[in-house]
């Protein structure tokens, strides 16, 4: 099996969020089941160029056209650090020297057809796939050029979609139709490349991709309502026999608090006393009277929509009357952020709050953390909740989404599934308050408490299972194409 996967961000090269953890990790795992893979991504110019090593820039130029006139590209190539997995970076100065990987600029629709057709270019003339995998919005075209613009030079090479975040579609005014160079029979009313008199690059990945599928199972229910289908969920409804939902793993290498470098004390389930040194030191960073009674819930996310972060700020002023600390650590939309930071004001010796994102102190706040706080309005997958798992730091999470997959709650109907966390479902600050409480008071059970630390810490999130059926998947493509 030979499986091109293109992707807008690839960590440790590129990375916004968790798109860039999967595909850095998953094709890893697949190369051990022995699929023949490639990673396809833009070489931007955040990319550190002394950090990793880069083979000189292949000399054969593409040209693409795109917009009226011709772009050409060169082709960068590396491996994932540690692996024999290559990575291709498609270079253009033009379009991927911005200094950000996402950007507000006009030509941003133009900036992933240009990455999606160079990709395509590149593939005709050095790899073959029987699939390419492509991920989210930014590279949704290429199912469609797959069957249109270049079906004479791939005619057995399936695709398959991995919808990451529905709330992000790619939507353009119509002359992005142009741009694309879609043939603008597919842009009518509730066509195939048309959304409320735009143009919707996801949407046409839903159309024309083989397979699709989402980041959890229960994720691949939810899309299909109207209340988490971002209005997409008539067109996966027409789609439904061909999306499924797999759970996202996670990289141990990275996340294992056995062998973190960032953390002051490494420990694991069997050494699960030591942890407290890390609560010990993320007290002194911040200055906080340490009490080892007392819980720490930690929260590490993005400060938007998505995260529950209204709730979160109605909750708090009801939370700090509880004996608990907080600390969160985020950035994202300027009034969460001075919401959040004018309630530490309020509540200095309760509640520290970091406006900005900062790997080391993630780790360290979930090796510290007693909980870890996931109030999500939707979660695709999550992976937070699962880093917390393995560093004993029990969940406390809505249930949906990703976050409904992995965390069993802690009630008395539970006691025989190995509960490892706490949920609640009604989107409301008093429902959060609620399962936080519940939290506290099995807290002071310390063997209850610990035995919740240890269902957790004992679960495997690792890609092994995960690439496994996504192998399934493409496998069940190429059959599919070969009957065709």
């Amino acid at each position: 099996m030979k499986v091109a996967f293109v992707s807008s961000e690839v960590f440790p090269f590129s990375k916004t969020g968790g798109l860039a953890d999967v595909s850095g990790s998953l094709p890893i795992a697949l190369n051990k089941l022995g699929v023949e893979i490639i990673i396809i991504t833009p070489f931007y110019d955040t990319i550190h160029r002394r950090k990793f090593r880069f083979n000189e820039e292949i000399t054969t130029q593409i040209t693409v056209t795109i917009n009226g006139r011709k772009e050409k590209a060169g082709v960068v190539s590396s491996l994932l650090p540690g692996t024999d997995v290559k990575v291709f970076f498609i270079k253009n100065d033009y379009y991927f020297n911005r200094n950000n990987i996402y950007t507000q600029d006009n030509d941003e629709d133009e900036r992933f057809i240009f990455f999606s057709l160079a990709a395509l270019e590149f593939l005709k003339s050095a790899f073959e796939p029987d699939i390419i995998h492509v991920n989210d919005w930014q590279t949704s075209l290429i199912p469609y050029y797959l069957k249109n613009n270049f079906s004479a030079s791939f005619p057995n090479t399936g695709s398959l979609l991995t919808i990451h975040n529905i709330g992000y579609q790619g939507i353009f005014p119509p002359q992005t139709l142009d741009k694309a160079g879609v043939n603008p029979s597919f842009f009518y009313p509730k066509g195939p490349a048309e959304f409320y008199g735009n143009f919707n690059f996801l949407k046409m990945g839903i159309v024309f991709a083989d397979k699709l599928n989402t980041v959890s199972p229960t994720y691949a229910k939810e899309i299909l309502t109207s209340e988490f289908g971002s209005g997409l969920e008539g067109v996966l409804k027409e789609r439904k026999k061909d999306l499924s939902g797999i759970l996202n793993g996670v990289d141990y290498v990275e996340w294992n608090p056995i062998s973190d470098l960032f953390i002051v004390q490494n420990y694991d389930v069997n050494s699960i006393d030591k942890k407290i040194l890390n609560k010990e030191y993320l007290f002194d960073l911040f200055e906080l009277k340490f009490n080892p009674d007392i819980p720490l819930i930690g929260m590490v996310s993005r400060l938007v929509y998505q995260k529950g972060i209204d709730l979160l700020i109605d909750a708090i002023p009801h939370l700090m009357e509880d004996d608990l600390t907080l600390v969160i650590l985020g950035n994202g939309q300027e009034e969460y952020e001075n919401a959040l930071l004018s309630l530490a004001e309020r509540y200095p010796n309760k509640l520290k709050v970091v406006g900005h994102y900062n790997n080391v102190l993630a780790h360290q706040i979930e090796a510290a953390a007693d909980a870890f706080l996931m109030p999500s309005r939707y979660e695709p997958c999550g992976l937070n909740q699962i880093y917390s798992l393995k560093y004993g730091a029990v969940p406390i999470v809505r249930k949906t989404g990703g976050l409904a997959d992995t965390i069993i709650d802690a009630s008395e109907k539970n006691k025989n599934k190995n509960p490892n966390g706490f949920c609640f479902s009604k989107y409301s600050s008093q429902a959060l308050v609620r399962a936080v409480n519940r939290a506290l008071k099995t807290f002071q059970v310390k063997t209850a408490w610990n035995q919740l630390m240890i269902n957790g810490m004992l679960m495997d999130f690792s890609w092994k299972n995960s690439a496994k059926s996504y192998l399934n998947l493409y496998n069940q493509i190429a059959n599919e194409k070969r009957k065709s």
